[in-house]
């Protein structure tokens, strides 16, 4: 059997982080057993379904590195075919006309409430003869659930989950302007697409018992659940917008890395050992549903944050960089010159090991390609007083006669100097850092020196000099 998988959204809003990890574990699943995963907009709620949220949700796989292996399936354009099941139902005599009233339904529901009882369907019509409804009376179709017995899931996570057919109500297949129902059109298509495994959360755990119902009224065999546990906040609330349920494009923005998003939610409900920090080969490789808890995951962005530091660290200087090009690209509306592009290269291994995030990376790096003269922070221009504008113009004088343009020497020259003007290095330093990078924090400056070059280097000091504190 070929293990086939798929995620199943609905355009609503943007990829958020609980779907984000839903999808991850359907993809992981697939991918570790060699078989394919598939993508399902269900797009049946027209009024709140948008071409945006279509997007954004294939931007938020599409950066997350989740590919799906087949042509999106949007369920609204498949409403014929899930109309078309009902009614073979209807023929069988598994589902029936309902020609109840609003408000008899309404008056169903308080009735059953005053009893204390499940506000269900009482089935009044289940087998009366539709000729008995006035004539051109709107109907729903309602499948003729089983009344006796238990209906059980194996569920791969849960274990055996067992219901009381009697609590399960006649649900509505087609309502009564002749469109499907969601349940109809989950299993429809779930069984038309060849679905092996539904991994999605335990909020749909209820829904599995009716559509295992219909699944076999219609004759065809269940595929295998798996409910995962939903996502906490760290306080053990309910994820929201204040824990960092947010959208995947949000994630991005902020300067997370894919493969640390990928690290981090597969860590949230799934465990392999001990192991913190793997990569996506390794997840694929070991990732099974037997390694899924059933308690909820806490969802901790200081922990995501930590994370994604060691990505940032482990990462390719021209990954972060072309990350940072495009970033400083759509802030200058131009991309970089050639030299700038160096200059970031160069200094890539001494920035990023301070940075957690590109967002961080972007701040510590933008002083290497900044326009001059460089705009100062309050500390920096401290730094520019009267006795460091003077320290400057002396050592101004020692490099532009100074032939090599190496950290060590020009190091070496600073040490110099500081020891002719009996100060410490520091005294001499910071004034460079501040005129260099308009801060007070910074890489180390011989090595900005060296990266800058002679010709940048001398430009910015001189402008250092002329600047008003």
């Amino acid at each position: 059997m070929t293990v086939v998988t798929r995620f199943a959204p609905s355009p609503t809003g943007f990829l958020h982080i609980g779907g984000a990890r839903t999808a991850l574990f359907n993809w992981l699943f697939a991918r570790h057993h060699g078989g394919r995963f598939l993508l399902r907009i269900e797009d049946t709620d027209r009024k709140r379904s948008t071409t945006e949220a279509v997007e954004a949700i294939f931007d938020g796989l599409t950066w997350l590195g989740l590919d799906w292996d087949e042509e999106p399936t949007f369920q609204f354009a498949r409403a014929d075919r899930h109309a078309e099941a009902a009614r073979s139902l209807l023929e069988k005599g598994l589902a029936y006309k309902c020609f109840c009233t609003p408000e008899e339904l309404t008056a169903m529901r308080e009735e059953a409430k005053a009893k204390g009882l499940p506000p269900g369907y009482d089935g009044r019509w289940r087998d009366r003869d539709p000729s008995e409804a006035p004539e051109g009376a709107p109907f729903v179709v309602r499948m003729k659930a089983p009344r006796d017995g238990e209906t059980t899931i194996t569920d791969e996570v849960q274990g055996a989950v067992t219901v009381a057919n009697a609590q399960l109500d006649d649900m509505i297949l087609l309502r009564a302007d002749g469109t499907p129902t969601y349940m109809l059109s989950v299993v429809v298509d779930d069984h038309d697409m060849g679905i092996t495994h539904v991994i999605r959360g335990d909020d749909h755990l209820t829904n599995a018992f009716r559509q295992t119902q219909l699944y076999l009224a219609l004759g065809w065999e269940p595929p295998v659940f798996a409910h995962i546990p939903l996502i906490h906040g760290p306080d053990g609330a309910k994820l929201s917008k204040r824990h960092g349920a947010l959208g995947a494009e949000a994630y991005r923005d902020m300067g997370f890395l894919p493969a640390a998003m990928r690290n981090y939610l597969v860590r949230l409900g799934w465990a392999h050992g001990d192991d913190e920090i793997f990569s996506t080969e390794q997840a694929k490789e070991w990732f099974s549903l037997a390694g899924v808890g059933r308690s909820p995951a806490r969802f901790d962005m200081q922990k995501l944050t930590a994370l994604n530091g060691h990505y940032m660290r482990e990462a390719e200087d021209g990954q972060l960089v072309d990350l940072l090009a495009a970033r400083i690209a759509v802030k200058r509306d131009k991309g970089l010159a050639e030299d700038e592009i160096r200059r970031l290269t160069q200094g890539m291994a001494g920035l990023k090991e301070r940075a957690k995030t590109v967002v961080e990376l972007l701040e510590l790096a933008e002083f290497y390609v900044a326009d001059r003269p460089l705009s100062m922070t309050p500390k920096a221009l401290k730094s520019l007083d009267e006795e460091g504008k003077a320290m400057l113009g002396t050592l101004a004088e020692k490099l532009a006669s100074h032939e090599s343009w190496d950290r060590e020497t020009l190091e070496a020259l600073a040490r110099q100097l500081s020891e002719e003007k009996d100060v410490k290095l520091g005294k001499v330093a910071q004034p460079i850092r501040a005129a260099l990078t308009g801060s007070t924090v910074s890489p180390p400056i011989f090595e900005v020196m060296e990266i800058l070059g002679r010709e940048e280097t001398l430009g910015r000091i001189s402008d250092a000099q002329n600047a008003e504190i």
